[in-house]
């Protein structure tokens, strides 16, 4: 099973990676979502503080690469020859899913902040707060998680500054390079 991570700054176009994928049949794995369940479980409302607190206490209680570790078993039970994983937030996920998918491949996003507060406001997720503190403070958590670590070992590379009907595109060409690699 090749596996695809995607790593980027909030509001960067990781969710449009994944809807490209998921429209090409490409199962696909959010690690936000274990996050969001985790907050479900504990009966939070799912705002980006306590998105942001739970993602501190699944790390603090098993270390970095917690959240990669919880999803391990989700991408094994896909019975695809291609899974993405979206929402990497660290160099110790990266490595933990490079030590466990002998064909990982992570994917870096770039997009401008001007661009990502944008978007923000556009989503309507529960945990958005399309101020520029806001997501000033945000990007500084993830940084915190070892997102900057991340994004420096990249194997490949994508901005998203344009239009999102461009981005799609090249998105989707490069799953299909990807899928046709043996």
């Amino acid at each position: 099973m090749k596996v695809i991570g995607v790593v980027g700054f909030p509001a960067s176009g990781k969710g449009e990676f994944s809807n490209s994928a998921a429209s090409m049949g490409i199962p696909v794995i959010v690690m936000g979502d274990v996050i969001r369940e985790a907050v479900q479980k504990a009966g939070l409302l799912p705002t980006d503080a306590n998105m942001g607190m739970t993602a501190n206490r699944l790390r603090a209680e098993g270390g970095m690469a917690a959240i990669a570790k919880l999803c391990i078993p989700i991408i094994e039970r896909q019975k695809a020859p291609l899974v993405l994983v979206d929402g990497i937030r660290g160099d110790m996920e990266v490595q933990v899913f490079r030590k466990h998918f002998a064909d990982f491949v992570l994917v870096g996003i770039t997009s401008d902040f001007k661009n990502r507060l944008k978007r923000l406001g556009t989503r309507g997720r529960s945990d958005d707060k399309g101020s520029p503190e806001a997501l000033r403070c945000r990007d500084e958590r993830e940084l915190g998680w070892g997102l900057g670590a991340a994004l420096k070992i990249v194997d490949l590379s994508i901005e998203n500054n344009g239009s999102l009907e461009d981005y799609a595109k090249r998105v989707q060409a490069l799953i299909e390079e990807m899928r046709s690699q043996k």
